[in-house]
């Protein structure tokens, strides 16, 4: 029986859930290629005769690069739309994971080749959340924007917690080399997938249905033109503001707050494992196992972040759901942090700084959501100017916190973690996403358009 196209689009679920799912997978792969190196460093540091201050500056260099194409990649992810620029960032990073195999001890100035091929690794994984960005500000109505970061964002979690256990176990059978052919392998699959199935805007997607494209279109506050051939919307068209974006007290302290954000979250991506093999004593295996849980807690935190966010803004209004509740989430992570390093057990600081780390990812889905609220078609550059923030805090997390153990112990560094968070939640008291966004008549009211 052959059936009307839309008969059997009916039957499929939300194609903007589906590709979201696919962007999901490929936050964890994102995570498993830039946090094994936190693995990896301990058997790195033996074979390049580095200690943690130099490995720092190896792990920085990753996020110096990261930081500096933000901007730069959002700006591509605008103008050539989310499926190209995510599709070559992940072949781009598939190249540099293998060149990290490639790079001996023996060759003059090693570490400093390492820097460079972390440099240039960040580089290519800054294509990947202001292009997720871009998509879900083109793909989602404002009220579901939460939920879909949310699922972006808890592939985070599930990378970066899957990869303590399977990069120990590559490492322990193989060596530290094999774990890194591991992740470009996984980086060339994954983004070879979104090129084939992904495209820029649902008008331009063959399987979704008229429901979804209305649904979408009525509610997603794209300020573009239709295209002359009526297919969707002409997207990076329009000069970027960049006056209003730099004067903008919003965004300045979103940057702000997400380098808090970024500083305390690195130092669970960069340190954690060498933190609880160093200063609480344990094995490799065991230290593998602990560095899990707060990788776990992350993506519970972050999903959940992102449904009661959307909840408290459709409820409430938006200035709950999107402020509120990230400014309290990096209050109490900022506890948290102080109690679980001054914990002396190492399994009950583990579950403590876990908590703390899966409570701060709260925030980490508003984030992105406030920034497609408040930036519209822009949003590619202003959450890569968000995100270049977030890197900036992981630099300096990447680099002090060794300096800062040296000198004054490893407690000091998540004290120095915790108040850096508390910034970050004070600075949420000058964003104000209500009324910023295109869609004037739902934000007025403090509560975004509700989709059905």
């Amino acid at each position: 029986m052959n059936l009307k196209p839309d008969h059997w689009r009916r039957s499929l679920p939300p194609i903007r859930y589906l590709l979201v799912l696919w962007l999901f997978v490929l936050s964890a792969v994102a995570y498993l290629d830039r946090t094994n190196i936190s693995i990896a460093g301990i058997h790195i540091g033996r074979e390049f005769a580095a200690d943690n201050v130099h490995l720092g500056r190896v792990f920085s260099a990753f996020l110096i690069g990261y930081a500096v194409f933000q901007v730069p990649v959002g700006l591509l992810a605008r103008r050539l739309g989310p499926r190209v620029i995510l599709g070559l960032g992940f072949a781009w990073c598939s190249v540099f994971a293998v060149l990290m195999t490639l790079v001996s001890p023996t060759m003059r100035g090693a570490l400093l080749i390492l820097g460079l091929v972390r440099f240039g690794l960040g580089a290519g994984e800054a294509a990947m959340y202001p292009s997720a960005s871009q998509f879900v500000e083109r793909w989602f109505p404002v009220s579901e924007r939460g939920k879909a970061n949310g699922l972006i964002f808890a592939g985070i979690g599930i990378g970066a917690g899957l990869t303590p256990p399977l990069v120990t176990a590559i490492i322990l059978r193989y060596e530290w080399r094999a774990a890194f052919w591991f992740s470009a392998l996984a980086c060339a699959v994954a983004g070879l997938v979104w090129y084939l199935a992904a495209r820029d805007t649902p008008e331009e997607h063959p399987l979704v249905g008229n429901a979804e494209k209305t649904l979408i279109a009525q509610n997603r506050n794209l300020r573009t033109s239709p295209s002359p051939s009526g297919g969707g919307a002409l997207c990076g068209k329009t000069a970027v503001p960049w006056a209003k974006i730099f004067g903008s007290k919003a965004v300045l302290a979103l940057t702000a707050s997400y380098f808090a954000f970024g500083y305390v979250v690195w130092l669970f991506y960069t340190w954690f494992y060498i933190y609880m093999a160093q200063a609480r004593g344990l094995n490799l295996k065991a230290s593998a196992f602990f560095t899990m849980w707060p990788f776990i807690a992350m993506t519970i935190g972050c999903l959940g972040g992102g449904v009661l966010s959307d909840w408290l803004a459709t409820r409430f209004s938006l200035r709950i759901g999107r402020c509120l509740l990230p400014a309290l989430s990096m209050a109490v992570a900022a506890v948290l942090l102080v109690i679980g390093s001054e914990t002396r057990s190492p399994a009950a600081a583990a579950v403590i700084l876990a908590c703390s780390a899966g409570v701060i990812f709260i925030a980490q889905s508003i984030f992105w959501a406030v920034t497609a609220d408040i930036a519209g078609e822009h949003v590619g550059v202003v959450s890569g100017l968000m995100n270049m923030g977030g890197q900036a805090g992981g630099v300096c997390t990447a680099s002090l916190t060794p300096l800062i153990a040296s000198h004054f112990g490893w407690e000091m560094s998540f004290v120095a973690a915790a108040s850096i968070a508390a910034l970050g939640a004070v600075a949420w008291i000058l964003i104000n996403p209500i009324g910023m966004s295109a869609n004037s008549d739902a934000n007025s009211r403090g509560r975004p358009p509700v989709s059905s």
